[in-house]
Order: structure tokens, then C-alpha cells, then sequence
């Protein structure tokens, strides 16, 4: 069974808004972007907004999907992630879950050990492709 997953780009001028997870969560310390699991009865949408608002305190304006990715982990777990541009959000960010939450240059992303999931967006994001 493959998860939906929802996450959000983050911009900011050539930045975008980046996460490590904590060391108690699945996939320790690694970095990803804000979002989660699209839950019964949900549009990705909704699931976004509330996961937004959950780790972050954010109430987002949500903008187009920019990518689709189909990825399946070694322990044989698939993920069916949907990642959309956020540009605005009102309230202050607030690190609600994360062990770091941190804005990168676009150039900088591919240092951070992101999931691996997200490695092949992280590259055509620094590369100037998708935002």
C-alpha cells in the first residue's frame, strides 16, 4: 500500500524552507520538506494546510502542484508524495515538531542529507528547474 504524501516548497526570494526530522522520528535527522500523510476524507489540499498549521503554525495559501514523486524505500515501503509551491502564509513559523527548521539557498539544498525521496527534486530544485 503506497502512502500519499503532501509537502510544500517554500519560497522565499532564492530560498526555500527546510526540516530535519527529530532523532525519534522514522528516518532520524534527516531533512525534508513541511507536510505529511493525506488522511481519509482529505483533498491533498486540506491535508497540507492542516499539516502546515500543525508543525508550523503557518496558515498557508497553497499554490499549484510542481511535481509528483513515486519512491520506494528499501524496507519496501512506497511513497506517493505531491509537493505544491507555498509563496505566502500568514503568522510567524513556529518549529513545532522538527529538530531544526532552517530557510537554504536554492544552490545549498543538495549539501543537507535529505530523504531519499525527495534527493532527485532537491537536485532540479538547486539546478534552477521547477520554481
Amino acid at each position: 500500500m503506497t502512502k500519499q504524501v503532501v509537502a510544500a516548497l517554500i519560497v522565499r526570494g532564492d530560498e526555500l524552507l527546510c526540516c530535519q526530522r527529530t532523532e525519534h522520528q522514522a528516518l532520524p535527522l534527516k531533512w525534508e520538506f513541511p507536510g505529511g500523510k493525506i488522511e481519509a476524507g482529505e483533498t491533498p489540499l486540506q491535508a497540507l494546510r492542516r499539516e502546515l498549521e500543525e508543525e508550523l503554525g503557518i496558515r498557508a495559501d497553497i499554490g499549484p502542484e510542481i511535481t509528483r514523486v513515486l519512491h520506494t524505500y528499501i524496507n519496501g515501503n512506497s511513497v506517493n508524495l505531491r509537493f505544491y509551491a507555498v509563496k505566502r502564509f500568514e503568522n510567524e513559523l513556529q518549529n513545532r515538531i522538527f529538530r531544526d527548521v532552517r530557510w537554504v539557498k536554492r544552490t545549498d539544498l543538495p549539501a543537507l542529507d535529505f530523504l531519499d525521496a525527495d534527493k532527485e527534486l532537491v537536485v532540479r530544485l538547486a539546478a534552477g528547474e521547477l520554481l
